[in-house]
């Protein structure tokens, strides 16, 4: 779920356009069988918010930081990415670069600074659990409300998927092993660390993020019978799910990240009903709509379409085909990035300019954080899109602000849609982004979760 590029196909639409240049500056239910208890919304809406393993290493994001910074309160739901769909065809854990990260999902010791309840890891007889699943564990202890989820595949590792989903069998063991290990917790045993069970407890749930049944993603491991054995491999889960709760007691959730261009949503089966019958909600990508392979600036996650540039693509748009299919409004997240799309060598600042220009390059993606206060900030309510541009180095950045996660959020609370989904977490700055979509979710009239 990694920022990629679209297979196209939403509809084509023409919106007016209106331009407002400013500086930018912050602005002063689920699926009935499976709602988990306890409050994990705000004010009736979902906040859900990716988590990438490595950010701790990468980018210095800390677990710890979503307290710190206030952004617990702003997020309702935290998806882990990624667990991986191996060559074996189940879910594992390993230590292999580029296979696993078994470092940094239990081995890594975290330093009391670093740690929820500012506690070290050691590595000795009575700590069998350390790294970002130890602090997940911390984090709920902190905050019970809050719920977790593994997400499993993602733009990299959805390559086993069409393999692992071909057969009753492999779907029914590739399941099993993922409710071993993120559910019952049984983790490789890696020195003194791992072991059965060790973490069990702090996975409520899976959100599938196959990227893309029948038509592949980063690599070409698909098949046209992928949209049948995708909706199957979903069946499955949802039905070992709810077999596990009742051995637990416990309700289990089940979601997905779901595209947002026609071509993959009808060829993939993700607006069949059968899917809507066994999530509890689905995150829609909204961004990505632009990039490098665009030939030129575009807006990468507008609300509404920019005329019949980038075919139409909108979040508008990308949700209508599900609501259109048949999908309940509060089975539906809208995406929204924490980082942006940006080129260089670009002469036009105050729009989006979708012709190709040979000369305008891409200068790919930078979290929201390192790019929030380049040049200056524009905003287009009719299109409901910020970006930023600087004169000087010629940089254009497709990002979302404040003004545009406000409107987003005021716009999802009128349709009755159930939530947003960042991705992600580490993207923002000092919840800026985050605390703009909770508190104008919680001024909005009360949504529809019960």
């Amino acid at each position: 779920m990694s920022p990629l590029p679209l297979l196209r196909g939403a509809a084509v639409a023409v919106a007016a356009t209106a331009l407002i240049a400013t500086a930018a500056t912050a602005p002063a239910t689920a699926h009935p069988r499976h709602q988990p208890e306890g409050p994990s919304e705000i004010n009736g809406y979902r906040s859900v918010g990716y988590l990438m393993a490595d950010t701790p290493v990468t980018r210095d994001f800390q677990i710890a930081d979503l307290l710190k910074s206030g952004a617990i309160e702003d997020v309702t739901h935290i998806n882990y990415a990624f667990g991986n769909v191996t060559e074996n065809l189940v879910c594992e854990i390993t230590d292999v670069p580029g296979e696993g990260d078994a470092y940094n999902d239990y081995l890594r010791l975290v330093s009391p600074q670093d740690s929820v309840d500012g506690k070290r890891d050691q590595k000795n007889r009575h700590q069998r659990l350390a790294g970002n699943f130890n602090q997940l564990k911390k984090l709920k202890q902190a905050s019970p409300d809050t719920k977790v989820l593994i997400s499993l595949g993602g733009w990299t590792w959805s390559d086993h998927f069409s393999a692992a989903a071909a057969t009753a069998e492999s779907r029914e063991k590739l399941v099993t092993s993922c409710l071993d290990v993120y559910l019952r917790g049984n983790l490789p045993k890696v020195g003194g660390l791992g072991g059965e069970g060790v973490a069990a407890g702090i996975f409520d749930g899976i959100d599938v993020d196959w990227e893309w049944p029948v038509n592949g993603g980063e690599t070409s491991n698909a098949s046209p019978a992928d949209r049948e054995n995708f909706l199957a491999l979903m069946e499955e889960f949802r039905r070992q799910l709810d077999a596990y709760g009742a051995e637990t007691g416990e309700d289990y959730l089940l979601t997905a990240f779901a595209p947002a261009g026609g071509w993959n949503t009808n060829a993939g089966g993700w607006t069949d009903p059968r899917l809507f019958e066994v999530v509890d909600f689905l995150n829609i990508q909204g961004y990505d709509y632009a990039g490098g392979w665009t030939g030129n600036t575009g807006h990468q996650g507008n609300l509404h379409p920019d005329g019949a540039n980038n075919w139409g693509l909108a979040l508008d748009n990308a949700v209508g085909l599900y609501t259109a299919a048949g999908a309940r409004p509060d089975q539906l997240n809208l995406g929204i990035p924490a980082y942006g799309q940006g080129w260089t060598n670009v002469t036009v600042g105050d729009r989006a300019v979708w012709t190709p220009d040979p000369t305008v390059t891409s200068i790919g993606t930078k979290p929201y954080s390192e790019i929030r206060s380049i040049g200056q900030g524009y905003y287009d309510p009719a299109l409901g899109a910020s970006w930023r541009y600087d004169a000087v180095s010629g940089q254009w950045w497709s990002l979302d602000d404040p003004k545009s996660v406000q409107q987003k959020a005021e716009w999802l609370a009128e349709q009755g849609f159930g939530g947003a989904m960042w991705w992600d977490l580490s993207g923002d700055y000092r919840n800026e982004l985050g605390s703009t979509l909770g508190d104008t979710l919680r001024a909005a009239e009360e949504g529809p979760l019960d």
